[in-house]
């Protein structure tokens, strides 16, 4: 697999900024399968439970819109923004165990990137999946809704 360099230039986002000090600090990866996909691992600590050691499904949903902003820009070269996110929770996924998230382009219609990703925990078991959509912007545009100096 072949380790994607981060386009974000300040680097605080929350997924996966390196210079966030609370953050996930994640790294994304191609993979060499037909379809390609994006990956990355993380090992979730005990601060992102929902009940019992079952990591929240807001953070699962959050990995999901993560990945599939970084799918879209690498897959396109244009910069999306999210439109729509279904998560589906299949089985508990817990903290404290090496998770992996994957992601691929289903589909494009246009200025819209269908997306298809899960969650997998230690065991390679299926626990979450999500579909989205993201809008691809002009940069300019993009820059303007961000606030981006």
């Amino acid at each position: 697999m072949k380790l994607l360099p981060n386009p974000y230039r300040d680097g605080q986002c929350f997924f996966c900024g390196q210079s966030n000090p609370v953050g996930l600090k994640l790294s994304f990866y191609e993979t060499e399968t037909e379809p390609p996909e994006l990956v990355t691992t993380w090992f979730p600590p005990p601060l992102y439970k929902g009940f019992g050691k079952i990591l929240h499904g807001g953070i699962q949903s959050g990995l999901f819109d993560e990945i599939m902003g970084w799918t879209t820009l690498h897959f396109t070269q244009q910069v999306g923004v999210t439109s729509k996110l279904n998560v589906e929770l299949l089985r508990p996924l817990y903290v404290e165990q090496e998770i992996q998230v994957r992601c691929r382009v289903a589909s494009r219609d246009g200025h819209k990137v269908n997306l298809a990703a899960e969650i997998s925990n230690s065991e390679g078991q299926v626990c979450s999946k999500a579909d989205g959509i993201y809008i691809l912007m002009d940069p300019s545009r993009f820059k303007e809704i961000t606030k981006e100096d």
